[in-house]
């Protein structure tokens, strides 16, 4: 950023990390309207999406190298936030306390062992069903063995979760999030359809103020 205020940008963190659901893709369409979002600000460069593979460990530690390189030295305490979705919100909280940083979670995965172990075979993915891959029943002991029991410093966190979730249970995430900040979506899906209504918010979490466009 230049100390002439010339290219200056909103503020907000050095990265912003997007982690997709059980299925999907950085081609989901949360990530690519938060994309949209961060490129309109001139903040494009900041948004990472990587593509994780099917295994809980690999994803996690994947997940972990992109915000260590995007992060590029910067504290992830107050330069980092990482947004997941579904599964990707397990990998976000898990992500985030091993990193100290934010974390916005969306319809998060919490009860690994009731909600992942039914889906133990071969799917296909929901953005390019051409190409499928294999969930194997160690993924779930992988999960297990990931997924954080309890979160320390809830300030840290940002739920959004949705009382009509066909997929999972919002009162796990209600109650695994005590004390964090809260969107309750009365009726609402899995996929948060509605999901740029909650934009400008995720965006305030991040610290960004998207109501002041980019200087050019």
């Amino acid at each position: 950023m230049r100390a002439d205020g010339a290219g200056t940008h909103p503020a907000g963190p050095a990265a912003i990390v997007y982690l997709h659901g059980f299925r999907s893709s950085p081609a989901s369409f949360k990530s690519c309207r938060m994309a949209s979002a961060l490129d309109a600000l001139e903040l494009g460069d900041r948004f990472h999406a990587p593509t994780l593979p099917p295994s809980p460990s690999l994803a996690l530690r994947l997940a972990i190298a992109v915000c260590q390189v995007a992060l590029d030295g910067a504290d992830p305490a107050t330069e980092l936030v990482i947004v997941g979705s579904s599964l990707g919100g397990l990998y976000a909280t898990a992500a985030a306390e091993r990193l100290g940083c934010r974390a916005v979670l969306i319809n998060p995965a919490v009860d690994v062992g009731r909600d992942l172990s039914p889906l133990v075979g071969t799917h296909t993915l929901f953005h390019d069903p051409s190409q499928s891959f294999d969930f194997l029943p160690s993924y779930v002991d992988e999960l297990r063995a990931i997924a954080p029991a309890t979160i320390t410093r809830p300030e840290r966190y940002f739920l959004i979760a949705a009382t009509g979730d066909e997929v999972l249970d919002w009162r796990d995430a209600d109650r695994l999030y005590a004390g964090a900040r809260k969107t309750i979506v009365q009726g609402g899906d899995h996929g948060l359809s509605d999901f740029d209504r909650h934009l400008p918010a995720i965006l305030d979490f991040c610290g960004i103020d998207a109501g002041r466009p980019a200087a050019g």
